[in-house]
């Protein structure tokens, strides 16, 4: 396995450096896995005036997997739009052709309570939120800002969609479907918006072609209602670029903690970049405050996902449920009359749990 590990900013080398730990420990036990590092973001700018320096896009070209810290930063917020961090993930998701993103959004037992909903609504959450990733308004054209004749000032995006973009994150989301509970709910905006008008025919002519998974239609705004009244009602959820983003933000505060949820995004062969869904956090970088564990079962998901090495990612999956059960928490997930421990602790933990 080559793995290109990108830490990027904020909390990233620190959340990055606990996630090495575990693939050490796999490497130690006989798995093959090498590791090369690049920068990415703000780190990329700052190495190379770029926020995806040539040579990260062409070690996470040759490498079978790419494993991502988090971008961004304050100190950047000044640059010329194209150099600004968030730019380079964009590019390297562009770049390489990292179309599905998985954002599974569960509840472990231990942390019903750090739920902002009642935990009767949240525990055994499993839904698996499947975004497509390198198409949308994020990317299509024209875009910009431009000055009117009546000295207004104003932006511009594009939302723009193809069947054949369509077409493939939803054999994704179907295909997902057949190995969790077989149900599908696209996600769209067809009583307003054209681009959701032929996403909702790809969406259903392509479900043909799965007589055993049943799919479902619902529009966003009452999608983002549904996910806060009765989450519990969806398996996977399909949806494009710019909903996925804003759903899967909500999802994961269904769990306690933005803290806790890992991502996959996922190019035609299994190839793909993993990374926590949370930010860099300026404000606690370097304080040993951040939550390794998403970064940790970012982890769990590459081996899963783009590998197939499914008893070292149950088993990444179990040390950290086992650590949970033993009453740690780092302070995005504390409770009551549970021990509360820094970033290296918790990855110590998760570690000791590995090598027992």
């Amino acid at each position: 396995m080559k793995i290109a590990i990108l830490p990027g900013d904020g909390i990233g080398p620190e959340i990055i450096k606990q996630a090495k730990r575990v693939l050490d420990v796999l490497r130690a036990d006989g798995i093959k896995i090498e590791i090369e590092h690049g920068a990415i973001g703000g780190a990329g700018y700052d190495a190379d005036r770029d926020p995806l320096p040539e040579s990260t896009l062409k070690l996470a070209r040759e490498a079978d997997a790419v494993l991502l810290g988090a971008v961004g930063g304050p100190q950047y917020d000044t640059l010329p739009r194209e150099s600004r961090p968030e730019q380079g993930l964009l590019r390297i998701r562009k770049e390489l052709n990292l179309f599905a993103n998985l954002r599974p959004a569960v509840v472990f037992p231990e942390l019903a309570n750090a739920s902002s909903l009642r935990p009767e609504l949240v525990e055994n959450l499993d839904l698996m939120i499947l975004r497509e990733l390198t198409g949308d308004i994020y990317f299509g054209q024209p875009r910009g800002r431009r000055s009117l004749d009546n000295g207004d000032e104003e932006g511009f995006d594009t939302m723009r969609y193809s069947s054949s973009e369509i077409d493939r994150i939803a054999r994704v989301a179907f295909d997902v479907a057949r190995k969790r509970n077989n149900r599908v709910c696209s996600v769209d905006k067809a009583n307003v918006l054209d681009t959701s008008i032929l996403w909702r025919e790809v969406v259903t002519r392509v479900s043909r072609d799965y007589p055993e998974v049943e799919l479902t239609h619902m529009y966003v705004d009452n999608a983002a209602m549904q996910l806060v009244r009765a989450p519990k009602q969806f398996d996977v959820m399909l949806t494009g670029n710019i909903f996925g983003d804003i759903l899967s933000d909500e999802a994961s505060m269904l769990t306690g903690s933005i803290g806790m949820l890992p991502s996959a995004s996922m190019d035609e062969n299994n190839k793909g970049l993993f990374e926590p869904i949370h930010g860099s956090a300026p404000d606690i970088a370097g304080k040993d405050l951040a939550n390794p564990l998403a970064t940790i079962l970012s982890v769990s998901m590459m081996l899963r996902y783009s590998f197939g090495h499914l008893e070292s990612a149950d088993r990444i999956d179990n040390a950290v449920k086992l650590v949970l059960a033993n009453g740690l928490r780092t302070k995005d997930i504390a409770q009551p009359g549970c021990k509360e421990v820094g970033t290296q602790q918790m990855g110590d933990a998760v570690i000791e749990r590995l090598t027992q």
